[in-house]
């Protein structure tokens, strides 16, 4: 799974917890950390990070955390940094959490983000459905972001796609009234499996009648400028959470 970065390439990941296996939300595959990124990771980690696994039990305080009431933004699968750093520069009045599992792209998405002076990033390794299971607060989010997920473009590796039932169950569970979930593909059969899904979740209405204007705010990435090139078009969906 590229989960949902752009240039994604998973490693190492969290120990196998089987009551979730049925999706989980990343691939192993191998990876290292070039000089830079492990620099980026030293210094600021210990300060912007957390492992899953290592998590107390119960979910996390995130206004302790941020040091601050605000919003909180989760971006499930930030790749190798380049759109979640720009995001996160962009929306300095929210907290901003990305959770990811691929080492050297949290050290790339620590580099990038340095470099634009951002402060209000907080970054989580290891598998999102564990995390949102165990340590988010139900109706806590006020957004989460799925861009790019791995498509799986093999009709019989469809059921390891991340956009199914149960997870947007689980996503939609964990959103406040009125908070959205915006999801972005490049493959046509995937989008339509998102719109699919989602629109049969009873708590999410979709904003739009289908797919929703490209937002200026989400930065046109490297990997989403080769998809255009190679003739894929990125659809997005963003959906609320409805209030009772």
């Amino acid at each position: 799974m590229r989960f949902v970065g752009s240039e994604h390439k998973p490693d190492e990941h969290e120990p196998h917890r089987p009551r979730w296996r049925s999706v989980v939300s990343y691939v192993n595959r191998g990876g290292r950390m070039t000089p830079g990124q492990q620099r980026a990771w030293d210094r600021l980690w210990p300060v912007w990070g957390r492992t899953v696994s290592e998590l107390p039990e119960g979910p996390i305080d995130f206004a302790e955390w941020f040091g601050r009431q605000a919003p909180v933004v989760l971006e499930i699968g930030s790749g190798m940094g380049e759109a979640t750093s720009q995001l996160a520069a962009a929306e300095p009045e929210v907290n901003y959490v990305a959770v990811e599992v691929y080492e050297a792209g949290l050290g790339q998405l620590m580099r990038r983000a340095e470099q634009l002076g951002v402060e209000n990033l907080r970054l989580i390794k290891g598998d999102a459905v564990v995390l949102l299971s165990e340590h988010i607060a139900p109706e806590s989010l006020s957004a989460v972001r799925i861009f790019y997920p791995d498509p799986w473009p093999k009709k019989r590796h469809h059921k390891r796609r991340l956009i199914q039932p149960s997870f947007v169950k689980l996503v939609a569970s964990r959103m406040a009234p009125k908070a959205t979930l915006h999801l972005a593909t490049d493959w046509e059969d995937y989008a339509e499996q998102m719109l699919e899904v989602c629109s049969a979740e009873p708590t999410l209405r979709n904003r739009y009648d289908g797919w929703a204007p490209r937002p200026d705010f989400r930065p046109v990435t490297k990997f989403e400028q080769r998809a255009r090139e190679e003739g894929r078009e990125s659809r997005d969906l963003i959906f609320e959470k409805i209030s009772e």
